[in-house]
């Protein structure tokens, strides 16, 4: 009986090619998908962060679960894939929206459906329309009929214009525009998203020398450089922190200012506990998106404010 025939290279007993990926030193700091070998002669895929390459192995660091090390031997597949989306990137336009009640300390707020009624006290001498707005990011859930004349009755009983804060593009301003609602026409905004500790690596140094004094509370604090010709306020909402009001005498700009206040009122928040940082910033404010995005915001979504005709 003529003896059984060896597997070519590269072939295990069970008929599984090996060596088949595009995998190299390259990929060490890369997010890879790895098919591989066990002992039994199954594969399985491993995704992960490949930390390491070796002549005969690979390390890939798995999301949450620990390293694997994998023979090279035993490798059938592999290749590179995008990085995963942040977690920021995963929150929705309305989990990012409500955290901007933690704004003022006294607020008013009532569900309707899906949106969200909002009614809080002037700031700085004026109603801001992120409190005083209905935050609709997505269908009502109740019948547009029925969600817009609740919006309609909230706000004329107290006697403010009705509004109805949107993403800017989306279903729902489009479905609004039919119902009777227009843009304010007084600009649209961009929410903007960081993670704390990598912003706070770009800012620190950035604006060497200038003094910034804080003032602090239990979930507020506000930052002030040159004497008050340059402010902000941080104001913590869990484990974000919501920067507002960053601003800068004209007189005294492209200082650094701006830089000093916002790195103070993130290592602030970071001492915290904060991880996630956030900001509304006009689109038309080109300075200030400049300044922002540099230290590591990202736009999230754009907000639009509608006014009922």
């Amino acid at each position: 009986m003529p003896a059984a025939s060896e597997p070519h290279a590269g072939e295990t007993t069970t008929g599984v090619r090996t060596g088949m990926h595009s995998l190299g030193p390259h990929v060490v700091g890369r997010r890879v998908v790895v098919r591989h070998l066990l002992p039994d002669g199954r594969a399985t895929d491993v995704l992960g962060t490949c930390t390491a390459w070796g002549e005969a192995s690979l390390t890939v660091e798995r999301e949450g679960h620990g390293p694997v090390v994998i023979a090279l031997a035993d490798v059938v597949t592999g290749k590179p894939v995008p990085p995963r989306a942040s977690v920021r990137a995963r929150v929705s336009a309305r989990e990012c929206e409500e955290h901007v009640s933690a704004l003022w300390a006294s607020s008013t707020t009532e569900p309707l459906g899906a949106w969200l009624l909002r009614a809080a006290p002037p700031h700085r001498g004026r109603l801001r329309r992120r409190g005083n707005s209905a935050l609709a990011m997505e269908e009502p859930g109740i019948g547009w009929a029925d969600a817009v004349w609740r919006v309609r009755e909230f706000y004329t009983a107290l006697e403010q214009t009705p509004r109805v804060q949107v993403q800017l593009g989306s279903a729902v301003e489009a479905t609004l525009a039919g119902l009777g609602f227009t843009p304010m026409g007084d600009g649209d905004s961009h929410a903007q998203l960081a993670s704390v500790p990598r912003a706070l690596r770009s800012l620190r140094g950035a604006a060497p020398g200038v003094p910034v004094g804080l003032d602090e509370a239990a979930d507020r604090a506000t930052a002030a450089a040159a004497g008050g010709t340059a402010t902000g306020t941080g104001v913590l909402s869990g484990d974000w922190l919501l920067v507002e009001g960053l601003v800068v005498d004209p007189a005294h700009r492209r200082r650094g200012l701006a830089t000093a206040v916002l790195a103070e009122l993130l290592d602030w928040g970071a001492s915290r506990g904060a991880r996630t940082a956030m900001l509304h910033v006009e689109t038309a404010n080109d300075a200030a998106r400049a300044l922002y995005e540099r230290h590591g915001f990202v736009t999230h979504h754009t907000n639009r404010y509608l006014v009922a005709r």
